[in-house]
């Protein structure tokens, strides 16, 4: 089968040439292959593997392009890079790989291309053309890769027992893959990955987090962690997770399953963004809940306090996982500590201070709160489904009309700390906190109006109060 309809981009031809010059066979391999055949668009990196020197072929691929592009060297790993037209081509020799127990790093040496393909971590990414003249967009698939792909099946080249023990991360490439094409992962695969499942302590955590985040990209991400979830993976990655597993029952009261409301509302919030740190906080959004559940005779089932426990939890899980403890992390915990609030005002009857205080506690991620928590609606009922969504809208409603009103959004008191205290010449007290604090209170509370002239009223009558005189 020929595929010379995929190399069409000049820079295939250049390389081709530039192999031919070296006396080395080179090939297209893995990702921009698979993609092409499954029309998924455009790759942007390209794989080339070369009986010989990567690194040779790819500074002669420079040499043979216009303007000369820079070639990238990476002399530990034997690969080099070279970005080009937008694309970055990573070239590398040939080669076979040995593992040893506890590092997913390989002993590598120079092999052959069939050596080569056999390292490829499944069927679908060992498919290479080749870009030699005689057979230029020739297709070489030894493993089946192109039936895998018509049959929407993940499975590895060699033993999966073997594929997987040797480099644990494939365990998630695998799922990653699954979630992604909307592939099943075939059965011995399945059994060697949660056979290995353990190996997965020796990845790093920043590896790991790379494909949880690819996992939770895709279109329907809870297909990846009831994968996860299946294969014992999740005990290890998000056991924050899987505490939310399960129903109990006491006295013939029970509870739903938090583990698949969670993926519930994680696929829900996929389908309206595309925020990776929101879809965070939907797949995190109840872990509180697990610590906080109790059982009483009068209310039955209660996690009190679950969103402030969540919170507390998320920075502690981000910590663990290597993730960036920066203002990405301060957003989701938001979101997991206000998960409830837009929940509650849609059951009562709306009041402007309220939705003022809402949006003041949001500030500018009111928008995606709002987002999380209509995620977050996932009864069967149809009656309370459409209950819920109207209540939504008229909160959403309230929450344009009270912010155009009073602008409390970012809120800026109206009178600052410097103004009270010359106003009463005081230095630094604790005063100057309680009148700035009635202040803040007042225009929530909508008593005054979100205007200089009430607030500086209300500051004198405070001051008043705490037997302030005016200098």
């Amino acid at each position: 089968m020929n595929y010379k309809k995929a190399l069409k981009h000049p820079v295939f031809e250049v390389i081709s040439k530039s192999a031919e010059e070296l006396e080395l066979d080179a090939y297209v391999i893995g990702g921009f292959v698979r993609d092409y055949i499954l029309e998924r668009g455009e790759h942007k990196d390209i794989d080339i593997v070369a009986v010989g020197s990567g690194i040779q072929l790819a500074k002669k691929v420079a040499r043979n392009l216009p303007n000369n592009p820079k070639v990238q060297i990476f002399k530990t790993y034997g690969t080099a890079m070279l970005p080009f037209d937008d694309i970055d081509i990573e070239f590398v020799g040939a080669r076979k790989e040995s593992y040893t127990e506890n590092s997913r790093n390989p002993v590598v040496e120079n092999g052959s291309f069939e050596d080569d393909q056999n390292r490829r971590d499944f069927t679908i990414n060992a498919m290479a053309l080749s870009l030699s003249p005689e057979n230029f967009g020739q297709l070489l698939d030894p493993f089946g890769g192109m039936q895998d792909l018509r049959s929407k099946i993940i499975r590895t080249p060699l033993d999966p027992d073997i594929t997987y023990s040797d480099d644990p991360l494939r365990m998630m490439r695998a799922i990653r893959f699954a979630t992604q094409l909307g592939f099943s992962i075939e059965q011995a695969s399945l059994k060697a990955i949660t056979k290995n499942k353990h190996r997965i302590k020796i990845i790093s955590k920043e590896r790991i987090v790379v494909e949880l985040h690819k996992i939770l990209e895709t279109k329907k991400p809870s297909t990846g962690f009831l994968l996860l979830e299946q294969t014992g993976l999740l005990d290890y990655i998000l056991p924050e997770l899987m505490a939310l597993k399960g129903i109990d029952e006491v006295e013939g009261q029970t509870h739903k399953d938090n583990f698949y409301h969670t993926l519930e509302v994680v696929d829900n919030i996929a389908k309206t963004t595309d925020n990776l740190w929101l879809r965070w906080a939907a797949l995190l959004h109840d872990i509180g809940k697990a610590p906080t559940k109790k059982f009483s005779k009068k209310v039955g089932w209660t996690f009190h306090a679950h969103e402030f426990e969540g919170a507390k939890m998320v920075y502690h899980l981000f910590k663990r996982l290597k993730m960036p403890l920066n203002d990405k992390m301060k957003f989701v915990q938001k979101m997991v500590f206000m998960s409830s609030r837009p929940i509650v005002l849609a059951q009562d009857i709306v009041t402007d201070s309220a939705v003022r205080r809402l949006v003041f506690d949001a500030g500018d991620y009111v928008e995606d709160l709002m987002t999380l928590c209509e995620a977050d609606i996932t009864t069967k009922n149809p009656k309370k489904f459409n209950k819920y969504h109207n209540n939504f809208k008229i909160v959403r409603q309230k929450i344009e009309e009270v912010e155009a009103r009073d602008h409390v959004r970012n809120f800026q008191p109206p009178i600052s700390g410097e103004e009270i205290m010359k106003t009463f010449n005081l230095k630094p007290s604790r005063e100057i906190g309680k009148i700035k604090e009635s202040i803040k209170e007042a225009i929530l509370e909508g008593d005054i109006p979100n205007d200089y002239e009430a607030a500086y009223q209300l500051m004198l009558k405070e001051g008043e109060k705490l037997g302030l005189k005016k200098a």
